[in-house]
């Protein structure tokens, strides 16, 4: 009898036990999904709001949108009294984005006013944000042909609209002169873009270790700061939408104006064609590859 009872007491302990561990599996699970519902509540609240562009996105200004200046809120970004070694890492979202933006050049514009408006870009027209660290680090690459007066302009509107976004910038003019001793005919009046491109990125990649590369022509301006120019995994063409094509693409494989390259890409494609002089068909040599 006596061994009975202590049979029946150790099943009696081992049920306990049993029922023990499942209440603990039970509250340690509960407590596990109110972590996880905290979790995603941040995640979640650290989302762009509804109307804000995510990265990579390019959008188009709305109809009847409010469009601003671009260096209307340009004197809010001013060094801050900290450390560089304590500044604080950028928000995802920057808050200098105005969105649609209106394109006003002044008459006559110099180069000397360019500089005057902007007064934290460094010498070699290189930018950091003085404000915080950040994360994105963008080399613009720009060929010219003696476009002095497209450049100036670009200048003008270019540097304000990647301060708002703010990124580690350099922009990059790479110029095509006529050359003085002569030479075949051709090459004296015919634009290689291509090569001009590829000059640029090397000079840039010798002067930073840019994670993104902008390839721009002299004569686009961007007419939204949401559009950002940082770069994805994959190449990206960034001028999609022109308003001299009605803001649609001119036909299926189109690839010019501007495109994004991080630089793995660059090298994966062998830069640009050089034996194109003039306008046509390396855009669609570079859509190839």
């Amino acid at each position: 009898m006596e061994g009975r009872m202590e049979q029946q007491r150790g099943l009696l302990l081992l049920f306990l036990g049993v029922q023990l561990l499942l209440m603990g599996a039970f509250l340690h699970q509960n407590h596990n999904r109110h972590s996880l519902a905290s979790s995603l509540h941040i995640l979640i609240r650290d989302r762009p709001m509804v109307g804000e562009e995510l990265p990579f996105l390019v959008s188009v200004s709305s109809a009847g949108a409010s469009s601003q200046d671009v260096y209307a809120n340009l004197s809010q970004i001013h060094p801050v009294d900290v450390s560089e070694e304590h500044l604080p890492s950028c928000p995802l979202i920057s808050p200098y984005i105005n969105g649609p933006l209106k394109v006003m050049i002044p008459e006559n514009l110099t180069m000397e006013q360019v500089l005057e408006k902007n007064p934290l870009v460094e010498l070699g027209d290189q930018y950091w944000p003085p404000d915080c660290w950040t994360r994105h680090h963008t080399a613009v690459v720009v060929p010219c042909y003696g476009q002095d007066q497209h450049l100036r302009h670009l200048l003008f509107h270019l540097h304000p609209f990647l301060q708002h976004q703010q990124l580690h910038y350099a922009i990059y003019v790479v110029n095509q002169v006529q050359p003085e001793w002569g030479g075949p005919e051709v090459h004296n009046t015919a634009f290689n873009r291509g090569k001009l491109r590829d000059v640029g990125f090397w000079e840039a990649m010798q002067e930073e270790e840019w994670d993104c590369v902008f390839f721009h022509d002299v004569n686009l301006l961007p007419e939204d700061d949401r559009n950002l120019y940082i770069c994805d995994i994959f190449p990206a063409h960034v001028s999609v939408a022109i308003d001299k094509f009605n803001y649609k693409l001119p036909y299926h494989g189109y690839l010019g104006g501007v495109f994004a390259l991080r630089p793995i890409h660059y090298l994966r494609i062998n830069g640009f064609p050089s034996s194109y002089w003039a306008w046509d068909r390396k855009d669609h040599d570079i859509a190839a590859r």
